[in-house]
């Protein structure tokens, strides 16, 4: 889809560039040469097949019909001084005849993988290959956690012609995961085709920022947080294929990472660029736009177009998708870009998952003391503020307070509701938030000898934990929300306790099907324990409200947590509570 929307007003009478076709000396082949900063800037954002000429303000365009369309949509924003009228004249005419459709996905069957690919594929994971094969490597694979999403990727790469070498971009816990699953599932190619059966592809894992030369591999896999220091060594290895796994890491156009991505995607090597993640939306449908940009640029218009067409601004200043566009967005995506499934869809006999959102008792006195001072610091702090950057830190260092007080307020309820579960001699996962509150569970649980999973863990050691839950050793794992969410597989278990809330829905769900996946032959229970007295309420609503959103965008309907109730800001909350408490022991 090519949003159409009232264009941005821009200046006519200057020219932000020029456009001229010329033979390219390096891939001597015609092509259109773009000069001018801000007209270089949008090719680049908007066509990956262009790569720079001469200098930074210089881009060389691959003539052909897509990019002409890419090329006009930019003129007419950014009116270009054309040096080679009559060509473009031509052009222009030709492409003009006939109206350029984005491709749509046709029905999907089941495709075989390639030989190189070693593992057995279920019926709907063929359908995902061959869902890449029709979207010819450029697409969003949005299934559900636990359904093979790294398999399925393994399979197109060992099927799609010249995918080779591939760079993997993931979070840091999962890269060995990466290394695992290659080697579990493909086979080597030499040179000339080959197939090597006792040996598996070469792959390198990047864990250093200095830049040095990283080799010849097949796979190479780096952390997002690397991207940008490795950026150069990248661009010399022409990668063919980027995967990039738990995609919702690039939700904001602003960060670094994402600069990084756009500017690897669009290297002239790369062909394919695969999205995974059960969760592309985190918390505003507004965050798929910078996701597809880079699998499929220019398919929602500009990040403005987006924006006028399918948002409204909230008081805070974020874009969320319209309650009457949400289902018109999903079904763009699932056209033309995105392929969705649930695991109530594909797995017949998984069991369920159901989310009970139990009260429990708190310490009062305790969390309203700490409230008052949190408060109490958050007013000097607001004082003290010259920037809007420290007022802001400062709201955001108050929000977290409150929740770990209120995580300690609740902590002796949360450890007998877990003993009561290990009694009836069940294997048990507690997510919590904070690390005190996972030492603090951790020393109140050492009965149960709890494996642990925590930021800044070795691989090897979070490992080593994984498989003593796994394996029966310990019934009990305890894991930080944000360390234990990806890349694991705890089907042992048919508990999951979460201590503390995320304001994430996204988060959640995550940690949630650590568990609820392949493998698993139980119904799952979820309980969310809301401590009585608390603002743990108000952030459940708040989830709750997060979720609608993003479940009418990736799924025909709504996943409900509770009834949707509006929920109220939390700071506001604090301070209406603090009231209400001092007019009570005052009286």
């Amino acid at each position: 889809m090519k949003v159409i929307i009232e264009q941005l007003p821009v200046d006519k009478t200057k020219n932000f560039g020029t456009l001229e076709y010329v033979l390219d000396k390096y891939s001597r082949t015609w092509s259109w040469k773009v000069t001018g900063s801000r007209a270089v800037t949008m090719v680049s954002r908007l066509i990956p097949q262009s790569w720079y000429g001469e200098g930074p303000n210089e881009a060389i365009i691959p003539d052909n019909f897509q990019n002409v369309q890419q090329i006009q949509w930019i003129l007419e924003r950014y009116p270009m001084e054309i040096l080679s009228k009559s060509v473009w004249r031509r052009k222009i005419i030709k492409s003009t005849s006939k109206k350029i459709k984005p491709k749509k996905i046709e029905k999907l069957s089941k495709a075989s993988p390639g030989k190189q690919f070693k593992g057995k594929l279920l019926n709907f994971q063929k359908e995902g290959l061959d869902f890449l094969l029709k979207s010819s490597g450029n697409a969003l694979l949005a299934d559900e956690m636990g359904l093979g999403k790294t398999v399925q990727t393994l399979a197109y790469i060992s099927t799609e012609k010249q995918s080779s070498p591939t760079l993997v971009i993931a979070p840091l816990v999962t890269l060995r995961n990466w290394q695992r699953e290659i080697g579990k599932f493909m086979m080597k190619k030499s040179r000339n085709g080959r197939l090597m059966e006792q040996s598996v592809p070469s792959s390198t894992l990047i864990r250093k920022g200095k830049s040095q030369d990283i080799g010849k591999f097949d796979f190479y896999i780096i952390n997002y947080e690397l991207l940008e220091k490795r950026l150069v060594d990248l661009s010399k290895l022409n990668i063919r294929t980027i995967v990039c796994d738990e995609v919702q890491n690039l939700r904001s156009k602003s960060t670094k990472k994402y600069a990084a991505v756009k500017k690897l995607t669009a290297l002239k090597s790369v062909k394919y660029r695969i999205g995974l993640s059960g969760t592309p939306i985190y918390n505003r449908g507004s965050e798929i736009w910078p996701i597809v940009d880079i699998l499929r640029p220019g398919l929602l218009g500009s990040f403005k177009e987006f924006c006028e067409y399918f948002c409204y601004v909230n008081d805070k200043g974020k874009a969320i998708v319209l309650e009457n566009k949400r289902e018109s967005l999903r079904k763009e995506l699932c056209s033309h870009v995105m392929l969705r499934r649930k695991k109530s869809d594909v797995l017949k006999e998984l069991k369920d998952k159901v989310r009970y959102k139990e009260f429990i008792d708190s310490d009062s006195t305790y969390y309203n003391n700490e409230l008052d001072k949190i408060w109490k610091k958050l007013e000097v702090e607001q004082k003290e503020a010259e920037t809007a950057f420290d007022k802001s830190a400062s709201f955001h260092r108050a929000i977290q307070s409150e929740r770990q007080a209120a995580g300690v307020a609740k902590l002796p309820h949360v450890i007998n509701f877990v003993k009561n579960i290990m009694e009836i001699d069940e294997s048990v996962v507690v997510f919590c938030h904070h690390r005190a509150i996972h030492d603090l569970l951790h020393n109140s649980l050492s009965e149960f000898n709890p494996s642990s999973i925590i930021g800044g863990q070795s691989d090897n050691k979070r490992q080593l934990h994984i498989d003593m839950f796994q394996e029966g050793k310990t019934k009990l794992m305890i894991a930080g929300l944000r360390a234990g969410n990806l890349g694991i597989n705890l089907t042992r278990a048919k508990y999951v306790i979460f201590a503390e809330l995320d304001w994430s829905p996204a988060i959640h769900r995550q940690a949630e099907d650590r568990l609820h996946r392949i493998g698993q032959k139980n119904t799952v229970f979820a309980y969310y324990l809301i401590g009585n007295g608390t603002l743990d309420d108000h952030v459940a609503k708040i989830l709750v409200d997060k979720s609608y959103e993003i479940d009418s965008i990736m799924d025909e309907t709504a996943e409900s947590f509770e009834n949707k109730e509006k929920a109220e800001l939390i700071l506001a909350q604090i301070h209406d509570k603090l009231h209400s408490t001092q007019k009570i022991n005052s009286g």
